[in-house]
């Protein structure tokens, strides 16, 4: 019986197998192997699998034209494929790159399209490689290349591993200021600190039941978090503005509700509910100011994040330096001129001395922003900024990522309220008020330990 249904296997199986083994059959024709498998994809109305890690700016069919044999010489003009071992030609590995995905989910969805697309290539190279003649051909000029109209910054600033980053440190990095409402993961069971925090998540919890996940803002990393706020914001109603707000960043939710004071009193003392909608109001009140660096981070990445999807970035000049690293290194401007109005942003810059040109460096190595509070002070958390650090400046300390000083501090007055038309620009020569020196050998976290400049001291102009 056993051997019987063996034999009734294998002639099941056999017209599958003498259509693919064949020890006297040739190689297909490279034309062949191209209109069976990689026209398809050209043709096809469906995004590539490039979308699981770009969100813009590429696509598989960038690649290809309707030609087999003009691909084949665009793609080996490039240096996509590798004449001497085809399996290794980089346009392979980049469409294999979604394996080294760390978000499992993309890298499960995609999977299939992935493989189809990188075995359909690979049979179709190995059959252009074998041909001498299409391999000898002369090369296309510049202009006949097929690939996408992006430069390569652009579709590297697409990469979703990029805007992670970016998020997890213009946006999640700040999640603190919204614990423990909308921090729930950062709550620490064992630290007696935090027994305020654990009664405040138990009364929400006893209030929005079911719902109580709508609060939960900030997840445990930043990509969960970002997956969170890019799916409930597509999901918005007309009850509510979405988290992010891609056609207006400035009134995405999740910068409205921190910049929001309290709902009003209701004649018993109690609370209306609070507002999602304009004017939004903040059952957790006032948590950060507008126009202060949190504000500013917030309003520029939802900003990038808006032009990146939507395709807005063309040339490398329009995209943003986005290099603003955060810390917990607080500098403060006190006793600034009385002709300053309350509210008016403030940026501060930091210059490093460079030993070895005897010169103040002309890139600013850190830089916070804040505006003018009732008592005649401007405060902010420091940003580090990514292309401040060169060979010539002196060693960062390494527990706080800032180097030791001396700094010459730049003060730009917001005196024409350049940054209400866009919050996320850095201010210029016609927005300069004065400068000063802080030398300092050590940076420390936290507010109490922040460095102080007193404005009096400011030279006035260039």
């Amino acid at each position: 019986m056993q051997t019987a249904r063996m034999l009734s296997l294998l002639f099941f199986f056999l017209p599958t197998l003498s259509g693919t083994i064949s020890c006297g059959e040739e190689s297909p024709a490279p034309e062949d192997v191209f209109n069976q498998r990689i026209l398809p994809i050209f043709r096809s109305a469906e995004p590539s699998s490039c979308v699981q890690c770009h969100l813009a700016s590429v696509d598989l069919k960038n690649y290809i034209f309707p030609s087999h044999e003009k691909t084949f010489l665009s793609l080996r003009d490039q240096g996509l494929i590798d004449l001497k071992a085809p399996a290794n030609s980089k346009i392979l590995k980049l469409i294999q790159m979604g394996n080294k995905d760390l978000d499992e989910g993309a890298k499960l969805i995609h999977e299939k399209m992935r493989r189809m697309e990188a075995k359909a290539f690979a049979a179709w190279i190995e059959a252009c490689c074998d041909d001498v003649a299409l391999r000898n051909l002369p090369k296309l000029s510049t202009e006949e290349l097929a690939k996408p109209s992006a430069p390569d910054a652009v579709i590297r600033h697409a990469r979703k591993s990029r805007i992670v980053d970016s998020f997890a440190r213009n946006i999640w990095s700040q999640r603190m200021r919204c614990f423990p409402c909308h921090t729930p993961h950062e709550i620490d069971p064992e630290n007696p600190r935090h027994a305020v925090a654990i009664k405040k998540q138990k009364e929400l919890k006893e209030k929005y039941g079911d719902q109580m996940q709508r609060l939960n803002i900030f997840r445990k990393t930043p990509e969960e978090t970002l997956d969170f706020l890019i799916t409930s914001s597509s999901q918005t109603n007309s009850g509510s503005l979405p988290l992010l707000n891609l056609k207006d960043p400035r009134n995405s939710l999740i910068i409205l509700k921190p910049t929001a004071k309290l709902p009003h009193k209701k004649p018993d003392g109690t609370f209306t509910d609070p507002s999602s909608v304009v004017p939004v109001s903040h059952m957790g009140g006032l948590k950060m100011h507008p126009n202060d660096q949190s504000y500013k981070s917030f309003v520029a990445w939802i900003s990038d994040y808006a032009k990146t999807v939507n395709g807005d970035y063309q040339t490398v000049n329009e995209l943003p330096a986005d290099n603003w690293i955060p810390s917990k290194l607080i500098l403060k401007l006190k006793e600034t001129p009385k002709e300053w109005k309350v509210g008016t942003p403030v940026q501060l810059l930091l210059h490093q001395w460079n030993k070895d040109q005897k010169r103040w460096n002309e890139s600013a190595t850190a830089f916070t922003q804040g505006t003018v509070t009732p008592r005649g002070i401007v405060n902010g958390a420091l940003f580090i900024l990514g292309h401040g650090r060169s060979s010539e400046t002196t060693s960062a300390n390494k527990e706080d990522g800032l180097p030791s000083g001396p700094f010459l501090v730049q003060v730009y007055l917001d005196k024409k309220n350049r940054l209400e038309a866009d919050p996320t620009i850095m201010l210029g020569d016609d927005d300069f008020y004065g400068s000063t020196e802080l030398d300092t050998k050590r940076w420390r976290e936290g507010f109490k330990t922040g460095k102080i400049i007193s404005a009096k001291k400011l030279q006035l102009g260039r």
